[in-house]
């Protein structure tokens, strides 16, 4: 006798037909909108399970009006000088995005161009948005919220009515830089980016709020901002020489990898006539010369913050706090091994490189 040919539930048009129901019956027991009985829609829940049965991504996307999809915007600028940090992160943010059946659309913007944001919002491509840079002036954030469409801002912002996640910048870098005054350090320069951004104003606050509780004066002469590439740097170095150096503290890796080129370039010994710092750690800097004490946070697992803290208040489940931290703290001392790795340096004049 030949074998029975096994059914395939490949549809909702196989289950409705195997049932002796209404698609709209299935599509509304899929769904869990509609009027429909609950001896109905467990039938039919019953028979999916029995079957393994997994709508596609269209039929489901339209059965509950969803895209299933992320949006994660990147400023052009960020990929250019901070390509490494921000794969990193783009990898944490669709791991975590994937484990909740989305998938990430990565859209590349200015953010005075709202252009790509208006689409996608107009053609329903994303249920919601992971905006990853805040800015002092952002048109893009202004469209958002007077679309009142979901999204969730990467870094810190003054509007409290926005959902945020950051780590504590300002106080990781106050912490760090008093640890370098605590050495002996006096003469600080700071090599920061463009002060249009919030996170290079919440590490220059917390620059100036070390020095002053060590007591040890700061002017405007000692900070350089705008170091955006290899000429500004150039001019910001040749400045923080001039005025006796004994300490570069570079905001971030991409800074302090072209710092380090500069230096090399005029034969500056390091840290015999000038120590350098970052506040970000990276592969860029990881194998550098002279071996670098290093504190820095995982990109990839800090990128996956903005949907675990985006997911539960989208979802409706956790109306609470507005801030997200990116990552847990375990409550120990975040500089506790850049200072030990300072300390076992301590037969040099001052630190060689040093990373956060």
């Amino acid at each position: 006798m030949a074998k029975q040919e096994e059914r395939h539930i490949d549809t909702i048009d196989d289950i409705a037909r195997e049932l002796g129901v209404s698609k709209t019956t299935v599509s509304r027991a899929i769904s869990g909108k509609g009027r429909l009985s609950t001896a109905t829609r467990a039938k039919v829940l019953a028979y999916i399970e029995a079957h393994n049965y997994r709508p596609n991504a269209v039929a489901k996307s339209l059965a509950q009006s969803k895209s299933y999809n992320l949006g994660l915007v990147l400023p052009v600028e960020l990929m250019e000088g901070e390509t490494a940090f921000s794969q990193a992160c783009m990898s944490g943010i669709c791991e975590e995005a994937s484990a909740r059946d989305y998938d990430v659309v990565l859209s590349m913007v200015s953010d005075q161009d709202t252009v790509q944001m208006e689409r996608l919002i107009s053609r329903r491509k994303v249920d919601g948005l992971i905006v990853s840079r805040s800015t002092v002036e952002s048109p893009m954030v202004d469209l958002l919220k007077e679309q009142e469409f979901p999204f969730i801002v990467v870094g810190y912002t003054p509007d409290q009515t926005l959902l945020t996640v950051d780590n504590e910048n300002r106080k990781a870098c106050r912490d760090f830089t008093r640890q370098l005054l605590d050495r002996g350090l006096r003469r600080l320069m700071l090599l920061g980016g463009g002060e249009s951004h919030y996170v290079t104003q919440e590490r220059r606050i917390g620059f100036e709020e070390a020095h002053r509780q060590a007591g040890v004066p700061l002017s405007q002469a000692q900070m350089f901002h705008g170091v955006t590439d290899i000429e500004t740097t150039r001019q910001a170095l040749e400045a923080a020489l001039a005025q006796g150096a004994d300490c570069l503290v570079c905001m971030d890796d991409f800074i302090c990898h072209l710092a380090l080129i500069l230096l090399r370039e005029r034969q500056v010994s390091i840290p015999e006539d000038v120590s350098i710092v970052s506040f970000y750690d990276s592969r860029r800097l990881e194998y550098n010369t002279p071996p670098s004490p290093a504190y820095g946070l995982t990109p990839r697992r800090w990128g996956g913050g903005p949907v675990r803290c985006f997911w539960p208040r989208w979802r409706g489940r956790a109306p609470g706090a507005r801030f997200c931290p990116a990552m847990r703290s375990d409550g120990g001392d975040p500089c506790a091994e850049p200072r030990k790795k300072l300390e076992q340096q301590a037969g040099k004049r001052r630190p060689a490189v040093g990373f956060f």
